[in-house]
């Protein structure tokens, strides 16, 4: 093997890398918000909402868990436009990682829902709490603890899977790779290069994440 390793185009394509990193952090960052949003919205929906809205719920989660990222992305990129929905790359990637993640989310939440005892609702109303008080410091903060683990997993893997967005030209981490290959032809670089910045974006996410736990969820257990 008669290779000669060659990084320097690529590091000295350091500030294309960084806007790409960027680019996929807030990508990521913001789907993640906004699809948790969505997952506890339908979560509420499907254990206490009426039966049409829990039809539709259902609908919904199957038709997204049932289907490949990549063509949940052509649909809203290519498809809506023929009806006159028109987005921006970056949108059309924020909007279906959204709904991706809302839709695997939401059976996440609903199962940390369905655990909390009716005995802590019972007393939530008892103490003359409201109906939203009670969902938010009786049912959702301690579903949530208790399904934090599962819910950060499947965030790590929705900034993975972000990935896929650069087939529509959004301006992510794995875009300029493909422009940088395309431009350098040394693919091998470019690529080891990515791998290791993907691999340090997950352990800053996962890092994040604990952090998060520690100050937010990480209270002593009464029951």
């Amino acid at each position: 093997m008669n290779y000669s390793f060659q990084f320097g185009p690529v590091f000295d394509a350091w500030p294309l890398l960084l806007h790409g990193t960027w680019m996929t952090i807030q990508l990521s960052f913001l789907a993640m918000i906004l699809g948790s949003a969505v997952a506890v919205v339908c979560a509420w929906g499907k254990t206490a909402g009426p039966a049409p809205l829990r039809w539709l719920i259902n609908a919904y989660i199957e038709v997204i868990r049932n289907t490949p990222f990549l063509i949940q992305l052509f649909f809203f990129f290519f498809a809506l436009p023929t009806i006159g929905v028109r987005w921006s790359p970056y949108t059309a990637a924020l909007v279906a990682m959204v709904f991706n993640l809302g839709a695997y989310a939401t059976e996440i939440v609903r199962a940390g829902i369905e655990s909390i005892p009716k005995g802590q609702i019972e007393a939530g109303t008892a103490l003359s709490l409201s109906r939203y008080e009670i969902f938010r410091f009786v049912i959702l903060k301690p579903a949530l603890r208790a399904i934090y683990p599962a819910l950060t997993s499947q965030f790590i893997l929705l900034m993975l899977a972000s990935s896929v967005v650069s087939v529509i030209s959004a301006d992510d981490l794995t875009s300029v790779a493909a422009n940088l290959q395309s431009q350098t032809f040394r693919s091998f670089e470019i690529y080891i290069v990515i791998t290791g910045i993907y691999l340090l974006l997950t352990l800053a996410f996962s890092y994040v994440f604990r952090l998060i736990y520690q100050w937010g969820l990480n209270y002593p257990d009464r029951r």
